[in-house]
């Protein structure tokens, strides 16, 4: 008897562990993975990895033909000790993700640039590879000062459907938002 009992403990603890992994995984999600500033002429361009995950409902809301407008913004400030930090320069950019039924193909637009795809999977890569993103110019960037960088993405949800943005309120699944990605930067003299 004592034997069964274990076991069943054991037995349990794994499912329930099992399970929520499942729900994990199963969930939205974005996470930015890495992000770089790269010196291009007279800007400095941002490279980034973000991974992108929807759940099932999500994408059975992207295949009924709901558009998806994700919001990068972008800001670099200098730090002031005693003193709010000041701030050099802040981006944003919209990106949208999107079915087009009569092609039946996945489209990710970044303002007049657009790529279409053949699956979510190919789309939701896109649009979490950031490449070449002119974000600030050599000029407003001191050589030798530190700096803070940060990067966070975050779906728009005033761009939604009405309807979803009533469900919005009830729900926490339509809020996607990363976590603030920062690093410290210094252009060497």
């Amino acid at each position: 008897m004592a034997f069964f009992t274990r076991f069943c403990k054991k037995t349990s603890v794994f499912l329930a562990l099992l399970f929520a992994c499942t729900y994990v995984f199963a969930a939205s999600h974005l996470q930015i993975k890495s992000a770089e500033l790269t010196q291009h002429e007279d800007f400095y361009n941002l490279d980034a990895n973000i991974d992108v995950r929807f759940d099932k409902d999500i994408e059975e809301a992207i295949n009924k033909g709901v558009p998806l407008s994700f919001l990068v913004e972008f800001q670099i400030v200098s730090p002031v000790k005693y003193w709010f930090d000041d701030e050099i320069i802040t981006q944003t950019q919209s990106v949208v993700l999107s079915y087009h039924a009569l092609s039946r193909q996945y489209l990710v637009t970044r303002g007049e640039h657009q790529v279409s795809f053949e699956t979510l999977s190919e789309a939701t890569k896109e649009l979490g590879n950031l490449k070449d993103w002119n974000v600030v110019e050599k000029s407003l960037i001191e050589k030798g000062e530190p700096y803070k960088v940060a990067l966070l993405i975050r779906l728009d949800k005033t761009k939604l459907p009405k309807a979803i943005q009533v469900d919005t309120l009830a729900t926490e699944k339509w809020s996607l938002v990363s976590e603030k990605f920062e690093w410290a930067f210094k252009e060497q003299k």
